[in-house]
């Protein structure tokens, strides 16, 4: 019967498919709706603009990648908690609403303005070039083009306009800031006696009684974690290149058709004077602007030395100017195209004609060139091999892709025929549900563990699907012994289990007395504590901090004032707080203070402003939808 069906598999899926697909007419179409409705039900509304749960699942789910992205060892789950997800929707609805409020109050900036923007914002300066253009070259290698970008910047800067004008404008009364800030750098005079658990181990000594019955009690400490020893085997492009013969001449072959990539880019050093222009001004104007251009393009040419004094009192770009007009060396693409082809057309010390650009008129020096010298075939054999070698593998990669893909699955009891059908290294490992400290590769993948420890695999002893640990990276595993979590026995940790219970006993011990002399000090407030200190705030003086704010909680009204406070196994300290101080003045003044607080009142302010706008906005949530999505299942 199961040769027959080797044998036959196209007919058998067929058949499969016959049964399958009216099945799914009749009964799936309901199982499927419901899946439908799920994803696109309503969780929340702005404005009258729904927000579904698939939106809010993908803008979730694009987080998480972010983050793995940056942070390959993080252990996902600590990112798909209920919180974490009710964080993201608070999140999206923040965006509508100032996006809301900024298309209603027309604060999203208009061409002009958004390019002025562009050009001033200290955190554009990445991807500016020295001429306010923008740096193509790395909108491309972030996936962007110059008209995303501008959409993307003209929702920003709306955003933060709708909020620039109440966080930015908040005043914090000086009544209220002396009043705050008083509490917070007052001093108080103390005395304490600590008692430490240290002191008193040699007087415990513990049963075994005591031993096996702390053991009994607290189980949950002496757990070790569920663990696997593995096999595994990765497929990645070194994998699949390891064994692609080239020859010399397919080398060579490469060379020639990619000498671009082997000649040093040209670049070009240049000096400009700019008279600005925009490119929507009167006629008037721009022709104002080219005659001064050109009287200072003629007074260039007469004392060609002096282009860097007149560059520095005459040119309109505040960038260059103080350099003298100097904007280094750049190459192709940099500049905006009238000034590049100018510039790329002259000889080394020539000054060029007035050129016009959107930005206005430039007189360009050109001071030096480099670059242009093709390196020799010896020099970049190692590189051309190597990117050779990788570009075959990347187009051998999405057909050994599925193979591997379908081998794992199809035999599933063991790793041995993708092995064999592609050439690959087993590897074993011992490993537990989250990436050890110092891991790489398949095992530093969170993903990939969580494919390991699922209940087919770890339990079932078969093969993990193809997991995706990177790019053009495959890896998947069979478990050859999984040992669950279990707590181990007394016998196996019985000295932690007695440190355990010192610390505890200890810590008891030190309480007791403590509460003992806490007693003893209120009948008799006149006695005195060992150690004295004068703390705050912003002088804790080594206090812990629930001591801290025992000290300061405690009421000052009638002094000296004493309390005790518990600090589990870390022992008991009582404390008598004998004078109040006039608190000391903060380094530098109370101003850095005041702008503290008025930064918290004006974020105060904006929090409350923004509460208003989703009200205007009507602003509703779900949140029996929202409580029962956020506590769905984690990512994968």
């Amino acid at each position: 019967m199961f040769d027959f069906v080797r044998t036959h598999t196209r007919l058998m899926l067929g058949l499969l498919l016959l049964l399958i697909i009216p099945s799914f007419v009749f009964f799936g179409v309901e199982g499927y709706a419901r899946f439908m409705d799920e994803s696109s039900v309503t969780v929340a509304e702005v404005d009258g603009r729904k927000i579904s749960r698939a939106e809010w699942d993908a803008m979730h789910q694009r987080g998480i990648e972010r983050l793995r992205q940056q942070m390959p060892n993080i252990d996902v789950r600590m990112l798909d908690t209920p919180q974490m997800k009710r964080d993201t929707l608070d999140n999206i609805v923040r965006e509508r609403v100032l996006l809301t409020a900024a298309d209603k109050l027309v604060l999203f900036p208009g061409d002009a303005r958004l390019q002025r923007l562009f050009v001033t914002d200290p955190q554009m300066a990445g991807i500016r070039n020295p001429d306010g253009s923008v740096n193509r070259d790395l909108l491309a290698a972030q996936g962007m083009s110059s008209d995303m970008l501008a959409a993307q910047l003209r929702q920003e800067y709306g955003m933060k306009q709708v909020l620039a004008g109440i966080g930015g404008t908040a005043i914090a009364p000086a009544a209220a800031a002396s009043a705050s800030l008083g509490p917070l750098l007052q001093r108080r005079e103390l005395q304490l006696q600590r008692f430490d658990p240290a002191a008193y181990a040699a007087k415990v000594a513990p049963t075994d009684a005591e031993l096996e019955a702390y053991h009994k009690a607290n189980e949950s400490e002496f757990k070790a974690p569920e663990s696997a020893a593995i096999e595994y085997v990765v497929l990645n492009l070194d994998v699949l290149s390891k064994d692609l013969t080239i020859t010399d001449e397919d080398l060579r072959k490469y060379y020639t058709e990619n000498a671009s990539r082997y000649t040093a880019a040209e670049e070009r050093r240049a000096s400009h004077i700019l008279i600005l222009a925009d490119k929507d001004a009167p006629a008037a104007d721009k022709q104002a602007a080219k005659a001064r251009a050109q009287a200072l393009l003629d007074e260039v040419r007469k004392s060609p030395a002096s282009f860097a004094e007149v560059a520095r009192k005459n040119s309109q770009d505040t960038g260059s100017a103080v350099q003298g007009g100097d904007l280094d060396f750049f190459g192709r693409g940099a500049m905006v195209k009238p000034f590049e082809d100018a510039v790329f057309a002259m000889k080394q010390g020539e000054i060029s004609n007035v050129v016009e650009s959107d930005f206005g008129y430039h007189v360009i020096q050109l001071t030096a060139t480099r670059g242009g010298e093709k390196k020799p075939f010896e020099a970049v054999k190692p590189e051309i091999e190597a990117e050779v070698r990788r570009s075959l593998a990347q187009k051998r990669y999405a057909e050994a892709a599925e193979q591997f893909s379908n081998l794992v699955y199809e035999q599933s009891d063991s790793l041995q025929p993708v092995i064999d059908k592609l050439k690959l290294q087993k590897q074993t490992a011992s490993v537990e549900r989250a990436p050890a400290p110092g891991a790489a590769g398949a095992l530093a993948s969170q993903k990939f563990l969580e494919a390991v420890f699922s209940n087919d695999v770890s339990r079932n002893k078969r093969n993990t699907e193809a997991v995706e640990i990177g790019p053009n990276q495959l890896a998947a595993a069979r478990v050859v012994q999984y040992t669950p979590a279990r707590t181990l026995p007394l016998a196996e940790v019985k000295d932690r289990v007695r440190q355990r219970v010192l610390s505890v006993q200890s810590a008891e011990l030190a309480r007791k007395d403590g509460l003992a002399r806490l007693e003893a000090v209120k009948a008799a407030p006149a006695e005195a504590l060992p150690q004295t200190a004068v703390v705050s705030r912003a002088q804790p003086q080594g206090l812990p901090r629930p001591v801290l704010d025992a000290v300061l909680r405690a009421d000052a009204s009638k002094l000296p004032s004493v309390v005790g406070v518990d600090l589990g196994e870390q022992g008991y300290v009582v404390v008598k707080v004998t004078q109040v101080l006039p608190r000391e003045a903060a380094p530098g003044g109370d101003a850095p203070l005041l702008a503290q607080y008025a930064q918290a009142w004006g974020d105060a302010e904006t929090q409350a402003y923004l509460e208003a706008l989703k009200k205007r906005f009507k602003v509703k949530v779900n949140e029996k939808v929202a409580a029962a999505a956020a506590a769905s299942a984690p990512a994968q």
